[in-house]
């Protein structure tokens, strides 16, 4: 049995921040830590007190986590950023409530004391003699300690307390991965038991000591069960407070799942009734259950378990039936076609997934060019008279003063040069669109066409296919680039503006203009003529696109996501010469392109280049950041790999950024995951002048001074797919609902009033039947796989010692 845990991570906005900059306002951005890892980093979002990011993250994480911190800092393109504030959440605030955190946290000040990290290595002994008791102990070592000095190292030494005696090791200078190796011996003094308290600190020449971290063990555990081994180092314990709202709040939601997966052949029942929903006749959909389980899902879980769903049906070969399932249930309850799909309903939302699960490739390739087109030349756009800054627009006056009219006329001529790219990249991209997704719009405009097949409702088929194309695909990429990965920063407030324009204009098409004119944004009406041109052609370009052939499965062209030739990422990176004699430090890396697959990570001088040299995914053991102060660069990583005949070798490359920095990190532990003899520990820095940057040992082959993280991943739309794992997460749905499944389906003593007045309206009582049916094998599916879930708990408690379990 796997056991796996999960954070998933939401930055929606902030509000009332202070103002750093001489203009009276700030560029905040937002650093996401798990314990001493930096997972994620928010887009800066300029001259804003009031920022929205509305970045998600999904953190796969070590099971033993300890807390999740948010700083919040202003960026500065002269010096260093400035810290503004910052939100620690324990592991045990994130799982007090089941459905997370959703709220607004005031920011707190930034302690020095309280911003620890790392662990140290202790082995504890209590021994008798004559003299009475005596306590030894052993601090061997220390890792990944908190930088304190402007070399980005520290000086450190521990200081044991026992009681009323103290004493201290000797101070370690410039590392952060000290080795002290020292006994310290402690007599018990009279009086009550005492606890054991080990202190790091940072010695400072001049002025006071620096706090590192500290230990601290109770008397029972002194004489229970003496400590040896790693702890991680924690604050001065105190309560954290916030700062009163006076440093201002973020918006957050985080949610942690802890799981257990099970060995596949436990969830083949329970895949085989979600199947079986999806392969029945059309006249069993209300009854199946997959029904049953859509009527238990409430709308705050409907994504994540869209996205499972469509992930599980994507490894089975089914997409197609699954989507064509949940649509004909869609439109069999639609009455109003003005309403079809508007909801947030498990069909929009599984299309909506499904779209960003096959479809993100095709969308950067229709509009990337444009949207960077946008950013590069930040033209000033607005027809909005309330909203237009003449002041801002002389630039594009002809002569003289600017007018309402100068600005709305330069400003349409702007917009129709940027919406007509987009319109013919979208239009003429039928050959580049995804089969799956052709398919699936095929199968949606069958069923809408059978449904709504009156002449008034000629226009329906083509909206089902553009509501989720244009109004949940395009346009909300226009609008935000950044959350589909078009661009890695947010826009600032000019080409925000500009975004918004275009994705209203793009919505506007995918209406069919049915809303022109209507509604409060009248100011729209000089763009009129351009949309309705290009409504025809969209038309047409949805005729084209659901003109493919029906034979070919539906999921078949996204399991590309899975084989292991598959390119999962690409992109260029500097990598560190093998042996740089003499070179200084930022000439020793030179610009490669890489490309990431299942088997190898290969790279060459461009993309067009015959490939000079690759490392198999096999051989790698760990992949790590590195230390700045390794090289004085940032955002460098390090692939330790191992070759067939036991040698070790250490790739570095440097990244753009710290999102880089993650996503390739992320990427290669994914890759490597299924690899033997991981390494446990590694060396953050690098060997260089005859010592290890980071610890100082002078031998190349010593042992690792940090551990690694390899259990720590981001989430994304191109994860492998897990179907235990994402069949495991549909049971923890049902167990939720269980008690309303029972009450609903079993025990209503009004399900009998409800079948008899079928019966006497003539109506069919076979689907309430079925409906019962459904819900009983699916709580006895639940039982099995509670038991289950028991008897591994019992074996791996050592409750269970033998007997095999029962599949």
């Amino acid at each position: 049995m796997a056991k796996s845990s999960s954070l998933n991570v939401r930055v929606v906005e902030g509000r009332a921040l202070p103002a750093k900059d001489v203009s009276g306002s700030s560029d905040p951005y937002c650093i996401v830590k798990v314990d001493d890892e930096v997972v994620a980093r928010t887009a800066t979002i300029w001259r804003s007190l009031s920022p929205f990011w509305g970045e998600e993250y999904t953190v796969h994480l070590p099971l033993d986590f300890h807390h999740l911190s948010f700083y919040v800092l202003d960026e500065d393109t002269v010096g260093h950023d400035d810290i503004i504030g910052k939100i620690s959440l324990s592991r045990e605030a994130i799982t007090a409530d089941p459905r997370g955190i959703d709220s607004w946290i005031n920011l707190s000040r930034v302690d020095p004391d309280a911003e620890v990290q790392g662990e140290v290595c202790l082995a504890v002994q209590t021994l008798e003699d004559v003299q009475g008791r005596c306590l030894h102990c052993h601090v061997l070592q220390a890792r990944d300690l908190a930088p304190r000095d402007i070399s980005g190292t520290s000086d450190p030494f521990a200081r044991v307390f026992w009681g009323s005696q103290s004493l201290e090791t000797s101070t370690i200078k410039k590392t952060r991965f000290p080795y002290w190796d020292e006994v310290l011996e402690l007599r018990e003094m009279p009086g009550s038991p005492s606890p054991l308290r080990v202190e790091l600190w940072d010695w400072d020449m001049v002025g006071k000591n620096d706090f590192l971290g500290m230990v601290e063990f109770p008397p029972q555990v002194l004489q229970h069960n003496p400590p040896n081994g790693w702890f991680r180092l924690l604050p001065f314990p105190r309560a954290e407070e916030d700062s009163g709202g006076s440093l201002g709040a973020l918006r957050l939601k985080v949610r942690l799942t802890e799981d257990s997966v099970l060995p596949s052949q436990y969830y083949q029942p329970l895949r085989e009734l979600l199947m079986e929903s999806v392969l029945g006749p059309a006249e069993e959909d209300a009854a199946s259950p997959l029904a049953v389980l859509e009527e238990l899902t409430s709308g705050d879980c409907r994504q994540e378990l869209a996205t499972k769903l469509v992930k599980l049906f994507l490894g089975q070969g089914l997409t197609g039936p699954f989507l064509d399932y949940l649509t004909r249930r869609e439109v069999a309850r639609t009455t109003d076609p003005n309403t079809l799909f508007r909801s947030n309903s498990l069909a929009s939302k599984s299309m909506e997934q499904f779209m960003k699960l096959v479809g993100m490739p095709y969308l950067h390739e229709v509009l990337r060019p444009v949207i960077n087109r946008v950013f590069e030349e930040r033209k000033y756009m607005e027809l909005d008279p309330c909203k237009m800054d003449l002041g801002r627009t002389r630039r594009i006056s002809f002569k003289g003063a600017p007018s309402e009219e100068h600005v709305r006329e330069a400003s349409l001529g702007l917009l129709t040069g940027y919406l007509g790219p987009i319109v013919d990249a979208i239009v003429g991209s039928v050959g580049r669109c995804p089969p799956a997704m052709r398919l699936a719009f095929k199968q949606l405009r069958q069923r809408v066409e059978e449904r709504f097949s009156q002449a008034e409702h000629e226009d329906v088929k083509y909206l089902a296919i553009s509501g989720f194309l244009f109004l949940r695909f395009f346009a909300p990429a226009i609008l935000t680039p950044k959350l589909f990965d078009l661009r890695d920063q947010h826009a600032d407030p000019q080409t925000s503006r500009s975004l918004l324009l275009l994705a209203k204009a793009v919505q506007s098409i995918g209406n069919l203009g049915q809303q022109l004119g209507q509604g409060k944004e009248l100011w729209m009406a000089p763009l009129h003529p351009f949309l309705l041109q290009s409504i025809s052609r969209v038309r047409d370009f949805l005729d084209q696109l659901v003109d493919v052939d029906g034979k070919e499965e539906a999921g078949g062209p996204a399991r590309a996501l899975v084989p292991p030739s598959v390119t999962v990422r690409e992109g260029y990176l500097l990598k560190r010469k093998e042996e740089p004699a003499g070179l200084a430090t930022r000439f020793a890396f030179k610009k490669r392109y890489f490309r990431l697959s299942g088997e190898t990570l290969s790279y060459s001088k461009s993309p067009e280049w015959q490939m000079c040299s690759s490392i198999p995914v096999s051989h790698i053991r760990a992949v790590e950041r590195v230390d700045e102060s390794a090289f004085q660069l940032p955002y460098v990583m390090q692939v330790v790999t191992q070759d067939g005949a036991g040698a070790p070798h250490t790739t570095y490359l440097q990244c753009k950024n710290v999102n880089e920095l993650n996503q390739w990190l992320s990427a290669l532990r994914k890759a490597s995951a299924p690899n033997p003899d991981k390494l446990a520990s590694c060396h953050p820095g690098a060997f260089r002048s005859g010592h290890w940057t980071c610890c100082l040992q002078a031998e190349r082959s010593a042992s690792g001074c940090s551990r690694t993280h390899s259990a720590v991943t981001l989430g994304d739309w191109s994860d492998p797919l897990d179907p235990d794992a994402e069949t495991q997460m549909v049971y923890r749905q049902l167990l939720l609902g269980r008690d309303r499944l029972r009450m609903k389906f079993l025990e209503d003593s009004s399900m009998d009033t409800t079948l008899e007045a079928a019966t006497e309206q003539g109506a069919c009582t076979d689907a309430l039947a079925r409906q019962r049916e459904a819900a009983a094998r699916l709580l006895e599916v639940l039982t099995d796989l509670d038991q289950a879930h028991e008897e591994f708990q019992q074996q791996e408690q050592g409750k269970v010692v033998s007997g095999p379990l029962r599949p």
